[in-house]
């Protein structure tokens, strides 16, 4: 008689993880191994689950396995990942690989099991983009794959703000809306918009910022983006609430603004797509677009420098979700700004901010999961699912942060313009 799937694959299990770790296995066959109270309830569903890991050991395996629905995570999915990171990731962030003993012994497990074969095709939603990377087309191509997937779809993970950033979640914000305001008022605080001031957004997603500026603090505002999709869902906005005499929305990259200089710059959750040798040039140009005094208020996500960027191209965020999308330490960024010109005068970390917000995105995407799945896919909301999930971790824990650098640039004799004493 065959030998029952899990039965043959639970001691591979073992092998990696442990006895640190306690799984539930569950396989295409039926068959069940592992104590039913265990952390993790892992699900095969296909033997192809199998063969996508053997070709691909790593999270890249691992993510076409989920996103193709031929392995699940039964449960709550932050937590179950939570406690796979506890086994998998030591302290500085690398992660455990099986010795040839373990592959030698996968590949009798696969043979034993008949998975054996060439590589599984890649879920359609996987991409790699071709071109220069962070050329001007390349980087459009990266910003459609993320970003035009549908304003509906958006809507739903997002909520009524259509803010795709950290919200702020202050005493009085009861729900992520308020969060979201109370970090768009945040940030114009930080700028001191003013009546009149001309205020440019880089990245202005669906212009949740550029309103709240024009509407609230009477500033004119440009917002630009590389998304259609947004810009369209951003512009009818505008026009609903009467604000087409302070705001413009551009279908343009930073790189090629022509109307400086500008009061104040906002660029939040932008830096992220510009890349580690694009910062210098993206300092520099933001320095040229503003008025001596002017203020800049950059809003980035940064990695801690001992967890390094891979080169191998097997990252599941850069696969599915941020094609070329690059996090540098906050030092590597406060350095750019400062060689591109700028002097910095404030940093504020929204870390837990961060944790906090997309767990609300993941409970919005969980309640309206029927919703996602038709205006997308079933591996498209599946790519949302894992992709958030693992984000909130890592905010949480502090592999990754967030952070608000306010930065001026100063005039010919040095004057700020900045309050003697910190009003924020």
């Amino acid at each position: 008689m065959a030998r029952a799937a899990a039965e043959t694959i639970y001691p591979l299990l073992g092998a990696v993880l442990g006895d640190q770790l306690r799984v539930r296995l569950r396989c295409w066959d039926g068959s069940v191994a592992g104590p039913p109270d265990a952390s993790v309830h892992l699900t095969l569903r296909r033997r192809r689950a199998l063969r996508r890991l053997l070709w691909a050991p790593n999270e890249l395996g691992l993510a076409r396995a989920f996103v193709s629905g031929d392995l699940d995570v039964d449960g709550d999915l932050f937590e179950s990942l939570a406690q796979l990171d506890r086994v998998v990731h030591p302290e500085r962030g690398e992660p455990i690989r099986a010795d040839r003993t373990g592959r030698v012994a996968a590949l009798k497990a696969a043979l034993r099991l008949g998975v054996l074969g060439p590589p599984p095709k890649p879920p359609v939603e996987e991409v790699r983009l071709a071109g220069r990377r962070h050329s001007l087309r390349r980087d459009a191509s990266a910003i459609a794959h993320h970003y035009n997937l549908s304003n509906e779809f958006y809507g739903l993970v997002l909520g009524p703000s259509m803010t795709y950033s950290c919200a702020y979640w202050t005493d009085e914000a009861k729900d992520l809306t308020e969060a979201q305001t109370a970090k768009h008022d945040l940030v114009a605080r930080k700028l001191e918009l003013r009546p009149g001031m001309r205020v440019l957004d880089v990245g202005c997603g669906w212009g949740g910022f550029v309103r709240h500026a024009a509407r609230e603090y009477g500033a004119r505002a440009v917002g630009i983006t590389l998304s259609t999709e947004q810009a369209e869902f951003a512009r009818k906005r505008v026009a609903e609430e009467g604000l087409g005499d302070l705001v413009e929305i551009r279908v343009q990259d930073y790189r090629e603004i022509q109307d400086g200089p500008y009061d104040a710059i906002a660029s939040v959750g932008m830096a992220e797509h510009v890349g580690a040798a694009g910062l210098p040039g993206y300092a520099a140009t933001l320095f040229e677009l503003l008025t001596p005094r002017g203020r800049l208020l950059n809003h980035a996500i940064s990695r801690r420098p001992e967890f390094t960027v891979r080169k191998d191209k097997s990252s599941f965020i850069d696969r599915y979700v941020f094609p070329d999308g690059e996090l540098e330490p906050l030092g590597v960024q406060v350095s750019a700004l400062e060689q591109g010109g700028f002097e910095v005068r404030d940093v504020q970390s929204l870390r837990e901010h961060y944790a906090r917000t997309l767990r609300a995105w993941v409970d919005n995407l969980r309640s309206g999961w029927a919703e996602a799945v038709r205006l997308t896919s079933i591996g498209r909301a599946r790519v949302w699912q894992l992709y958030m999930s693992a984000c909130a971790l890592t905010f949480a824990i502090g592999r990754i942060g967030v952070n608000q650098v306010l930065a001026i640039r100063p005039d010919t004799d040095g004057g700020s313009g900045m309050p003697a004493v910190r009003r924020i």
